[in-house]
């Protein structure tokens, strides 16, 4: 296939450009030379371009942020998926999009699931939930996948933070009260591809197995990368006073890309270990998995 990557410079575009590049002939644009709050950009593009389908990787991911800046966050999450979905329906080419567990409100206490009914809490996730509406309204041929606290080796992510601010600090607050699946974005680049590949459409929930607090999560991190003498206290998220609300509980239920693709999704913890090791952090860990299961 021929494929065009937009937002090609981010965390999960820039994966997507090199776990597709071994199969495919792709494209890619970094959101300075598309920007896709504005129409024009992405007809331009993909009119230059002429791709068999257009993946879209490009958002804005500042939670807090988006609280504040709510024009610009509608203009890219919201208007930019109609711009390239209709920018890609008068030429018959694919879209693949992604979305968020922040469209859920977290008071399920159980996976959720595909069918489940959206009601974010925050204005990101009511920007993406926005996106999804536009992209099913306006294309006629999409692949939705939603995933779930998002790492990877390019750009800022939780997993940095916590190794950067180890070597700085003697101890870390951490909430404990916030449970969901972190997800390496090596491994969501994996699933799209496959699901591309197998032709489906549709939404997808894809994240990696297993389920955690931000404290659990934390706390292997400074395990793995070796960083036993930085202390980790769990506190409530009511003690951050962060802008945006975050749902309690954001697992997302993969059993849908299991079933349809016959591929196994890897722990949260075991995907965490590869990536602490390309980073510079090699450990032979063996053991449980840290936190709950799912």
């Amino acid at each position: 296939m021929k494929i065009l990557v937009l937002g090609s410079r981010g965390m999960l575009g820039s994966e997507l450009m090199q776990v597709l590049q071994s199969s495919h002939v792709v494209f890619g644009l970094k959101s300075s030379e598309c920007d896709i709050a504005f129409a024009e950009d992405c007809r331009r593009a993909i009119a230059r371009y002429s791709p068999d389908v257009v993946i879209n990787a490009a958002a804005y991911t500042d939670v807090d942020g988006c609280e504040t800046d709510k024009d610009r966050c509608f203009a890219v999450n919201a208007e930019g998926v109609k711009n390239i979905a209709s920018a890609c329906r008068e030429r018959g080419i694919k879209v693949v999009h992604f979305s968020t567990d922040y469209i859920f409100d977290g008071t399920k206490n159980a996976p959720y699931c595909e069918e489940d009914d959206p009601s974010p809490i925050n204005v990101y996730g009511s920007s993406k939930l926005e996106g999804e509406r536009f992209l099913k309204d306006t294309s006629t041929n999409w692949l939705l996948i939603r995933t779930s606290w998002l790492y990877g080796l390019h750009g800022r992510n939780f997993v940095k933070t916590i190794i950067d601010r180890s070597s700085a600090v003697e101890s870390l607050d951490v909430v404990d009260d916030q449970i969901g699946s972190p997800t390496y974005d090596v491994d969501l680049a994996r699933a799209a591809k496959i699901l591309l590949e197998a032709g489906k459409t549709g939404v997808f929930h894809f994240a990696n197995r297993g389920q955690c607090s931000w404290y659990e999560f934390a706390s292997k991190i400074l395990q793995l990368a070796g960083k036993a003498n930085v202390q980790i206290r769990a506190i409530s998220s009511k003690n951050l006073h962060r802008a945006a609300l975050r749902p309690a509980w954001s697992v997302l239920d993969t059993t849908k890309y299991v079933q349809e693709t016959n591929e196994t999704v890897r722990y949260w913890d075991s995907a965490l270990r590869d990536y602490l090791a390309l980073i510079g952090y090699p450990q032979d860990v063996s053991g449980m998995h840290v936190g709950r299961s799912g």
